[in-house]
């Protein structure tokens, strides 16, 4: 049996659906009537996968912005890609970098895509206040999204998923304000390379998961395809290791060792996710972006 084979035999299906986010689908869905825009937030690095499609048929209807967030810790290329995949299917969509994105460009779209409704209330005299909220998957960085666009720290927000439990409303300006809701996943992930690749990005509860397994999947990605990145970052002197074996070459090449010269692979393990997630291995998108049809 090789490594691939016993991976696939020892992994276990992943699926995370606490309770909260059943209450929080009502609650949000509750709220669709008071909303103008939807801007849905999904991860830069992971475009596909970061995106509920319990979400799109909650919002159908409604005006949408698709924001590719965390821009700044994944590959530029690929996100022109996605943005012009995206943009092809009719989708208004743009990318926000977490260092130097800048909120006005985001404001600016929220006001061309509610222009119309602000002149139809003007034309009666009445000054509106839009409405937008902004919805996406756990962890994926909504509450620093929406504290961005505020100019203040008055959403919740947190490293792990699952901070925000509740609706929170934020006043922008006197005439917009932006509804911050928590994160939500859908009941079964049907597609587990997708599940991995939330998993990944710590888009589910690390609780729930073997995290060695976890990281050993991750390293045999990086491996095919940052290859360079990872050997110069886990300072990998076999290279060509697999399995849990490249796991301890990552500890013996870090120095995670206990006492006797043995491999802290627990500790290795949640190191190297902890420094993929923080983009310490360089920009990485895990998802290409399918080609667009001329």
């Amino acid at each position: 049996m090789n490594d691939e084979t016993m991976l696939r035999a020892e992994e276990k299906t992943i699926n995370w659906y606490p309770g909260h986010m059943a209450r929080a689908k009502r609650l949000l869905a509750e709220q669709l009537s008071r909303v103008d825009v939807v801007i849905e937030l999904c991860d830069a690095r992971i475009p596909r996968a970061s995106r509920n499609p319990d979400l799109a048929e909650l919002v159908k209807g409604k005006r949408r912005l698709l924001v590719l967030g965390k821009a700044d810790l994944a590959e530029e290329a690929q996100t022109r890609a996605w943005l012009k995949y995206y943009r092809a299917q009719g989708l208004e969509a743009m990318s926000f970098d977490s260092v130097r994105g800048r909120a006005k460009d985001v404001l600016a779209r929220v006001e061309r895509l509610s222009a119309d409704l602000v002149e139809r209330m003007a034309a009666r005299g009445v000054k509106k206040t839009v409405r937008v909220m902004i919805v996406g998957v756990p962890n994926v960085g909504k509450s620093t999204f929406t504290n961005r666009l505020n100019g203040a720290a008055t959403a919740k927000t947190g490293d792990r998923p699952g901070v925000t439990r509740s609706n929170q409303w934020v006043r922008v300006t006197p005439y917009l304000e932006l509804l911050d809701t928590p994160g939500l996943l859908w009941p079964k992930l049907e597609n587990q390379a997708d599940a991995r690749a939330l998993a990944f990005v710590g888009t589910i509860n690390d609780q729930i998961m073997d995290q060695q397994m976890l990281a050993i999947r991750l390293l045999t990605w990086l491996m095919e395809n940052k290859r360079e990145d990872a050997v110069g970052r886990f300072r990998l002197k076999e290279p060509d290791a697999e399995g849990l074996a490249l796991l301890e070459a990552v500890c013996r090449g870090r120095g995670w060792l206990l006492p006797g010269g043995v491999c802290d692979t627990d500790r290795g393990a949640a190191v190297v996710l902890d420094e993929f997630r923080a983009g310490k291995l360089g920009r990485v998108t895990l998802q290409r972006a399918p080609e667009v049809q001329a």
